[in-house]
């Protein structure tokens, strides 16, 4: 049974435990970056079939991380807007030093 959350503020810290691994977070990191500059090339240059990508990179990314290297089951299965709200937010966090590469 999947653990309930009221809250993104609630369940971010659970999304944190799921990324122990610097492996993790960084091939997280690599795959949330790969996603927005897909995503800023599709808007700059109208090649839009480069969206049809996203999921793959930033998921493969992702899963690759949680099933080889961390060794649980993605949070994107059981909360999934949650979940692509803490790949980004856990990216921010990176990206400012408040979480250790």
């Amino acid at each position: 049974m999947p653990r309930r959350f009221a809250s993104f503020a609630e369940f971010y810290p659970f999304y944190l435990e799921e990324h122990a691994s610097r492996t993790n977070r960084r091939l997280h990191f690599v795959g949330t970056t790969l996603v927005i500059a897909l995503a800023l090339t599709a808007l700059a240059t109208g090649r839009w079939w480069l969206l049809a990508a996203l999921p793959l990179v930033g998921y493969g990314f992702a899963w690759v991380g949680h099933y080889f290297v961390e060794c649980n089951r993605p949070a994107t299965f059981s909360h999934p807007v949650y979940s692509l709200i803490g790949d980004f937010a856990m990216w921010r966090d990176m990206l400012t030093g408040r979480i250790r590469w």
